[in-house]
């Protein structure tokens, strides 16, 4: 993810995803049940407004409700698969007065029923960890010799951005220089700002980089305001600075006077999934509104972008439709001054690297197996007549094995690092690129399931690389290295102990999915754990997306799980990248059930093995992993025969109306579109229409955000009504944070509450006695 922060090129959609997880992951220090660590689809759409009241959000079917419609007991059921007729729709206005009433009493009533998170020693223990002094200050980039990191602590609620040297930051309390406090720029404008990240104008070496332009969001939301900095004065440009209305808007310095942007041009040039569909050029001192639209793709397109960046020592200008999630068309910038289309298969990635393309496969083409990394020179390759001709430049920098897959990359000034993933297990290969060729150079294998990342500290000065090491019982460390030696560690933060480990051990199972696919999964367990089924036990899961679940430190699950003897498993199921492309497409759209047979396949095998049994045995996931465990929930070989609890976040669960609500769209790539005979399966996990009174659901506890403008909070709303209506209250908690966008949380107040009453409710539930009676709230 520190790659991607400070990234010169514009990042691939599946990139982006990756980096919205990382770094969700990296600011609640990972503590996962800080409603959904993982994250649905990249931050990047764009849409005029952020929620508000008296605002109507993309997608929304009716006005303001002013008052809940009665429901007789025939629609409680409904929509079933038979009358897909909806009677909660008026949930999906985010911000209504009746709408928002209905919340706070769902908040109430799991408050008064779990109990008030903030008043449970849990919560005081996970706010001091995220507000720890011993936390890594992990560097986001390196500029004019000064090493910037985010920090967020006690008393920087909202965040300070600050900046030391390296000599200062090797310390073990460093001297650090605010260049923006967040908290007090809050206080001053009266908005509680969440920091967004910066862009950076890049003149190239030997020019002082002074001006980035620094996005900021109200409450976590993906809409964000962006506006030029003045690194030198510490300040916001008044006077001719660049400045972009509130808006999912995408933005690249073209030159110092010029920006490519996109997103803050109305309603009517953005996607049908809410993202830029055009391009503009703006330039300084002059109005927004006379940019001149130099790009434009299909209202059906997912988004558009346009970028510029210097890569070492070459400047480059590219232009991207993103046709799909997975499939995009990309021009780049001749040395002429015209643009030519990159002539690769349109499910690739490319990027640059000096004067090469690389491309990263999703299926097979000119004889490379989907999963491979090819380079090539890229102007010839354009050149380049037929694909026989294009073909005889392509070097491949890896090809994928039946165990073998690509999990990402990172670039110094002459060396790519690609980090390898083994059955799940971590290792990375270095490649030289030198006088036109490419050579690699050594191979390091993570030790035991430890994972060793590498990731440039500054890509376009020297091959010096960031450390980072960890794994579920160790600590992260942090160390500095020379890509050229990357075993030669000079070894500069960790973290402390969060909890206590002793007595821990991990190991890596495997369970025979429905269809005889072997599922990798990571059990962290106590030494001696006793297989009688009596040991409660957090099921975790995604599956979606080509995202890979590794090995990592998390100072939540261990202080509030493992500590207790309890058992902690990560499955990696179908649909996420464990094993490259294939893995993912294997449980894509029809093929969808396969990501939740390898979940409950997992399941069975805990149980089997006497790790634990239905009753001990909770499941956690957000986002797509929340569809993941509302399915967990709707389906019969699931539900109560599997679990005895369910944490569903931030949660993707109306399938029939997903493409409808806020970013949806732009997932039809993944799922299917509900509106075409997609629906034949779409339906078949669509957990909101699977519900009926019959069945006896395990507890669930659902949670989301209601400043999520990527995942509609109306899925979670809709879904808790329904079990409500049913008769399911007693089984069924709802909590919605006011603030917190997709991630569920604005502060680490707000994610220390999200945790403590997700792991009270797993505790109370799998461990201990609940109260099942729902509270009756005074009107």
């Amino acid at each position: 993810w520190r790659r991607l922060r400070s990234c010169r090129r514009r990042p691939s959609l599946r990139e982006r995803t990756l980096f919205i997880y990382f770094r969700s992951r990296q600011m609640s220090t990972r503590l996962r049940l800080c409603s959904a660590a993982i994250l649905l689809a990249p931050s990047a759409g764009m849409r005029l407004f952020a929620p508000s009241a008296g605002l109507r959000l993309r997608g929304f079917a009716r006005p303001l409700a002013t008052a809940a419609p009665s429901m007789s007991m025939a629609d409680a059921a409904l929509p079933t698969l038979e009358d897909l007729t909806d009677p909660r729709e008026w949930l999906e206005e985010v911000e209504g007065e009746t709408q928002i009433g209905w919340v706070k009493e769902q908040n109430a009533d799991a408050v008064a029923r779990i109990g008030e998170p903030s008043d449970k020693p849990l919560y005081g223990r996970l706010l001091e960890i995220m507000e720890s002094d011993e936390k890594i200050p992990y560097i986001g980039r390196v500029l004019n010799g000064l090493y910037y990191n985010f920090w967020q602590d006690e008393t920087h609620v909202r965040g300070i951005w600050r900046r030391c040297t390296l000599d200062e930051y090797r310390k073990e309390e460093p001297a650090w220089e605010t260049a923006l406090d967040l908290d007090a720029l809050g206080a001053a404008e009266g908005v509680s700002w969440v920091w967004g990240g910066s862009t950076l104008l890049d003149e190239g070496p030997g020019v002082r980089k002074d001006r980035v332009m620094v996005s900021l969001s109200r409450g976590g939301a993906d809409a964000k305001v962006s506006r030029e900095f003045n690194l030198d004065a510490k300040e916001f440009v008044a006077v001719g600075g660049f400045e972009l209305p509130e808006a999912k808007s995408q933005l690249s310095y073209k030159d110092r006077d010029t920006l490519l942007v996109g997103g803050v041009f109305g309603e009517g040039e953005m996607t049908d999934s809410g993202y830029p569909r055009t391009v503009y050029e703006w330039r300084r001192g002059t109005p927004l509104s006379e940019a001149t639209k130099v790009y434009e793709g299909e209202k059906s397109d997912v988004a558009v972008s346009g970028y510029a960046y210097l890569d070492r020592g070459h400047r480059y200008e590219l232009r991207s439709r993103s046709i799909t999630f997975y499939t995009s068309a990309y021009e780049v910038r001749r040395p002429d001054g015209s643009f030519s289309e990159v002539p690769v298969p349109e499910d690739a990635d490319i990027e640059t690297f000096a004067d090469q393309l690389l491309v990263t496969l999703r299926t097979a083409w000119l004889g490379h197996e989907a999963g491979a990394l090819l380079a090539a020179p890229l102007e010839p390759f354009l050149d380049a007549d037929g694909d026989e001709a294009r073909r005889s430049l392509l070097v491949p920098l890896f090809t994928p094995t039946e165990s073998c897959s690509l999990e990402g990359s990172s670039a110094t000034k002459s060396r790519l690092v690609l980090s390898v993933l083994q059955d799940v297990v971590n290792e990375s290969r270095f490649w030289r690129y030198a006088a036109g060729a490419w050579s690699l150079e050594q191979t390091v294998r993570s030790e035991g399931y430890a994972v060793s990342s590498f990731s440039a500290v500054d890509a376009e000065a020297g091959d010096a690389v960031w450390t980072t090491t960890s794994s579920y019982t160790q600590p992260t460390a942090l160390s500095l290295a020379d890509a050229g030696s990357p075993l030669e560690q000079e070894p500069l933060k960790s973290l402390p102990a969060f909890f206590n480990a002793d007595g821990l051990k991990t190991q890596q199972l495997f369970a025979t999915s429905a269809d005889g696919t072997r599922v990798p999964y990571f059990l962290v367990s106590k030494e001696g754990l006793p297989l009688d089924g009596s040991t409660p036990t957090l099921l975790y899961g995604y599956g979606g997306f080509e995202i890979s679940l590794t090995p990592s430190y998390s100072a939540g699950i261990g202080a509030a799980w493992l500590e207790k003897g309890h058992a902690y498993v990560q499955a990696n199921i179908r649909g996420g990248g464990e094993y490259g492309p294939r893995w993912h497409q294997a449980a894509l759209k029809e093929k969808r059930s396969k990501a939740y047979e390898d979940f409950e396949a997992v399941a069975r095998d805990l149980i089997s093995r006497g790790v634990t049994s239905p009753s001990k045995l909770g499941c956690q996931g957000g986002s797509n992993g929340g569809l993941l465990t509302g399915n967990m929930l709707a389906r019969p070989t699931a539900g109560s025969t599997l679990f005895g609890a369910i944490v569903c976040q931030v949660p993707l669960l109306d399938m029939r109306r997903f493409h409808k609500l806020l970013a949806g769209a732009s997932w039809m790539g993944e799922y299917g579109d509900p509106d075409t005979d997609d629906w034949s399966f779409l339906q078949r996990y669509s957990p909101y229409h699977n519900l009926d009174e019959a069945t006896a659901y395990p507890p669930i506890l659902v949670t989301t955000s209601t400043r999520d403008d990527r995942v509609h909070p109306g899925h979670a709303r809709k879904l808790v009504s329904k079990l409500l209506d049913l008769g399911k209250g007693p089984s069924t908690f709802y909590y919605e944070n006011i603030e917190g966008g997709h991630g569920g949380a604005a502060n680490n107040k707000q994610r220390a509450f999200m945790s403590t009453l997700a792991y009270s409710f797993l505790e109370q539930t799998l461990a201990g006695k609940r109260k099942s009676r729902r509270v009756a709230l005074a009107p």
